[in-house]
């Protein structure tokens, strides 16, 4: 892993040293203070190119072009709120998604493969032990955004998301988020409005490729900007749970990637 991950930076390969145990505990601290810790130049600059050469003719060739018109909520409807209420506007996401199952031995598989790696997550998140999942689609994705395509507004499903930025484009495909926006005793409808209708100012944050991201997406509001120019913003997604021999269903692989194995 040492020619793929800066090691020297971020010292995974030597769990509970006292490099380890400092890398650990400010991350949690970020993760508590701003739901969400980077790592800029986790991916070593020179192992880039390779990392994306791999990827990007099965984006080209063989990715899902996953298309939908949805709400922040991903639902059709929310108990107690009219269909013309603000917080169930309605946005375009769109983007390419290639799968696990496509991808062979590709750096992105190996990386999520590598037991130090979920055992550092697992640390920061404070889990007894994280998993990769039984799925041989959803356990890692790599999403291709090109020009107006983009990841709009949604709360996520998961605690946490794990990302790593490939490549960035030109301009946008910037991650815009707002923190806590809701919790589980107050679904805060008002705040929502207030979002999508452009009354609250988010965060903007701009990431650089080979960046990991932890994001803790449940209960904060996130997009990714519109995409613009030829270049596009390549990103992989690795899916953990604390449970083994997770499996998405059927009708959810269908939804996602248009297919069911």
């Amino acid at each position: 892993m040492r020619s793929l991950i800066d090691l020297d930076r971020y010292p995974l390969d030597q769990p509970d040293s006292p490099e380890w145990l400092r890398l650990v505990e400010d991350c949690k601290a970020r993760l508590d203070a701003d739901g969400l810790f980077n790592l800029p130049g986790f991916i070593r600059e020179t192992a880039i190119p390779d990392v994306v050469g791999t990827l990007t003719p099965i984006l080209a060739e063989n990715a899902f072009v996953h298309a939908r018109r949805h709400n922040i909520y991903f639902e059709k409807s929310i108990e107690g709120l009219p269909e013309t209420h603000p917080a169930l506007k309605e946005f375009e996401t769109s983007n390419k998604t290639i799968c696990a199952d496509q991808m062979g031995q590709a750096a992105v598989i190996q990386l999520y493969e590598w037991p130090p790696f979920a055992r550092f997550l697992a640390a920061v998140m404070e889990k007894n032990e994280l998993f990769t999942m039984a799925d041989p689609l959803a356990r890692v994705n790599v999403m291709g955004y090109s020009e107006g395509q983009a990841l709009n507004w949604h709360f996520d499903r998961s605690e946490f998301t794990t990302t790593l930025l490939l490549q960035a484009p030109e301009i946008g495909g910037d991650f815009e988020y707002d923190k806590d926006l809701r919790n589980e005793n107050d679904p805060n409808y008002a705040g929502v409005s207030d979002l999508l209708e452009g009354r609250r100012s988010p965060t903007l944050m701009c990431l650089t490729p080979g960046t990991l991201n932890i994001f803790r997406g449940k209960n904060t509001a996130h997009r990714v900007t519109p995409i613009k120019g030829k270049t596009d913003r390549i990103i992989a997604v690795f899916s953990y749970f604390d449970r083994p021999e997770v499996m998405f269903s059927e009708r959810e692989r269908i939804g996602f990637y248009g297919r069911a194995s």
